[in-house]
């Protein structure tokens, strides 16, 4: 019940107020006591932080910019301290505690950083009590809110992608288009075979590097090789060709739908990728760091309609 949030409000000055005790020794202050019960059904909607007895928060609600909820059942059995203060939540509800770990967490799933015996501090601050429905529009806010922050995230982002694609653009003397979206491509080699369509299936040979010159991942086995990013079990197991991709159908980064679909057989091209048109601010792995724009050399070795 409780481990739906395990997966705020800030720590502050504690006097005066409500304190109780759990079953098994929790003790526990109510920093603020709200007054409306859950019913049956219903949902408590919370914020949660939880610390390290030396101040370290490892757990956040705020941090994941997600809310913990829980349905709120009267019959469900209160085996720990941590059920029955979860289950004694009410709207308005502002609780903080400390104690050991074997306590906070059940001792088969204590965190593989923390011992049993460390202390821990956890404060919980109930938002809302809702119905099914309640917490639906809920949750459909929050998703509409946090995808116009992100989209407004991306313009930003965008024109610092934009000024450092230009610079490296001039300093390497690159004859360079720009599309509306904000990709940049070069045509090294015009291609003489048939354009390539959404649906087409293009195969790509291709070489993808960051802005510093480091060769993240390739098609191309003697480059790999000469660069020090040969994978044996790759090759082993074929995977080094040309890349099939069906072009338009968001198989790959939206920079490569788009930078593909310029392209015939034949062609060999220089795609600059604005990170918003490739991995965005998530961290895709090995040296993709979050908001990377990427450059790849790309030549379309055959396309099948």
């Amino acid at each position: 019940m409780y481990s739906l949030a395990f997966t705020v409000i800030a720590f502050g000055t504690m006097s005066c107020k409500k304190t109780q005790t759990t079953s098994d020794g929790i003790e526990y202050t109510y920093i603020k006591e709200g007054k409306e019960s859950p019913k049956n059904g219903e949902f408590v909607l919370y914020h949660l932080v939880v610390k390290t007895g030396s101040d370290s928060t490892f757990i956040s609600t705020y941090d994941q910019d997600m809310p913990g909820y829980l349905q709120f059942n009267d019959s469900l059995p209160k085996q720990t301290g941590m059920d029955e203060i979860f289950l004694g939540l009410k709207k308005g509800d502002s609780i903080a505690f400390e104690s050991k770990a074997d306590k906070i967490f059940g001792v088969e799933n204590i965190p593989f950083f923390l011992t049993a015996e460390e202390n821990i501090k956890v404060r919980i601050g109930v938002i809302d009590v809702l119905s099914q429905e309640g917490l639906e529009t809920y949750f459909q806010a929050m998703q509409e809110s946090q995808a116009k922050k992100q989209a407004e995230n991306a313009i930003k982002q965008l024109e610092i992608d934009t000024q450092k694609i230009e610079d490296y653009i001039s300093e390497n003397n690159l004859n360079a288009t720009r599309t509306e979206s904000g990709l940049y491509y070069v045509i090294e080699q015009e291609g003489d075979g048939v354009e390539i369509e959404t649906g087409d299936l293009a195969f790509v040979h291709y070489a993808g590097y960051l802005m510093d010159g480091t060769l993240f991942d390739t098609s191309i086995k003697t480059l790999a090789q000469e660069k020090g990013n040969y994978n044996e079990a790759r090759d082993n197991q074929g995977g080094y060709g040309p890349l099939e991709v069906r072009v338009g159908m968001g198989q790959v980064i939206q920079g490569w739908d788009e930078g593909l679909a310029l392209l015939t057989k034949g062609s060999k091209a220089k795609f600059l990728i604005p990170s918003t048109l490739a991995y965005g601010d998530r961290n895709a792995g090995g040296p993709i760091q979050p908001n990377s724009v990427l450059i790849f050399d790309v030549e379309i070795t055959d396309v099948q309609k």
